[in-house]
């Protein structure tokens, strides 16, 4: 059997598609790890076999224009090969870019794993900018109903992710513990008295944390909140409805969503690069981007256990697990005929068994 006939088998027992359909997929992933881009004609002309690059390339369109697939399914299966243990830190955050007249502008939500925030349900904006508060309260429930049972550590966000609204949502039963970063302007109660949250840390120094005492209301829900002078001088400050003395720690872990859209992007992917408008087929192309996500990931990290990566200066790993995996992969797609065994090898991370 050919690599893609390979590929197709093991995917198998974790989609409903048929065969044909499996044989795209395998062809695309294998592609994509060729050319390290989503762009249909480099895709083209990394697709195997005997056609013209042309023929591909509409290939790639009639699946993406007229293959309804359920992208959760995808997402389930990544989600079960990359088995993330439980309770869940979650991160969620919104990328935005633009091409020609047309804005991408994605909300995303992730369970972070070894600094890689992994897709679990995403939405595409039809506008510019920050996303309100019902499409954030619309994509959790979706979570919430894709992966009830799941244990959760925490949400974590940015700035961007305040309201009154969203807070009353993520604290009621059940509850959805957070670490959510607030601005400096923003006012807090005792009960007594009201002060901003940077007149409540003016005595920070650079590296230096707190966490204030007691809770305080924002926006007429008490929180806990921590805080951190960073280097540049300016206030990080977390409002978590528990566990205070690590909310700050806890919220560091949020940077993993930002590390999966540099790997969609120009890290890895080159997401930025597609032609695709429409947000439907854009969403059955996040759904593919993921479980190829999986599959590098999990190489990357078996590489580690096998010859771990070295730490530079900093305590930082020399290369991600990502590239590590990708960078592997991608030697042996490029030479399938002398590595073969190693295709072989690297098929058992999207096994079942």
């Amino acid at each position: 059997m050919n690599q893609v006939t390979l590929l197709r088998e093991t995917l198998r027992p974790h989609l409903g598609w048929h065969g044909a359909r499996l044989n795209f997929l395998a062809t695309f992933l294998i592609a994509l790890v060729r050319v390290k881009t989503v762009n249909f004609s480099e895709l083209a002309s990394g697709f195997s076999g005997s056609a013209h690059p042309d023929s591909h390339f509409k290939r790639l369109q009639r699946f993406f224009r007229h293959y309804a697939f359920d992208v959760a399914e995808l997402v389930q299966a990544g989600m079960t090969l990359m088995r993330i243990p439980e309770p869940w830190v979650l991160s969620i955050d919104r990328t935005e870019w633009q091409f020609g007249d047309c804005i991408f502008n994605i909300l995303m939500l992730g369970v972070v794993h070894q600094g890689v925030a992994f897709p679990l349900v995403w939405c595409l904006l039809d506008k510019r900018g920050n996303s309100n508060t019902h499409e954030r309260i619309d994509l959790f429930n979706q979570f919430l109903a894709r992966f009830e049972g799941h244990q959760i550590a925490c949400l974590t966000a940015d700035r961007e992710f305040l309201g009154q609204g969203w807070f009353e949502y993520l604290l009621t039963e059940p509850l959805t513990p957070f670490r959510i970063r607030i601005r400096q302007n923003h006012t807090l109660s005792d009960g007594h008295q009201r002060l901003s949250v940077r007149t409540l840390f003016q005595d920070l120094q650079v590296g230096q944390h707190k966490v204030l005492r007691h809770q305080r209301s924002l926006w007429g829900q008490w929180v806990y909140i921590a805080a951190l002078r960073l280097d540049d001088g300016e206030l990080l400050v977390v409002a978590t409805q528990s566990a205070p003395k690590s909310a700050i720690a806890d919220y560091a872990k949020r940077w993993g969503i930002e590390t999966l859209f540099g790997i969609f992007k120009t890290r890895g992917f080159c997401l930025e690069s597609t032609h695709l408008t429409d947000p439907e087929r854009l969403s059955k192309l996040l759904a593919l981007l993921s479980l190829a996500l999986c599959w590098v990931f999990l190489t990357g990290e078996w590489l580690h256990r096998l010859k771990p990566l070295t730490l530079k200066k900093h305590g930082r790993r020399a290369k991600s697990l990502f590239r590590y995996g990708f960078d592997y992969l991608r030697n042996i797609v490029l030479n399938l005929e002398r590595k073969m065994d190693e295709f072989l090898n690297v098929l058992q991370f999207l096994s079942c068994t």
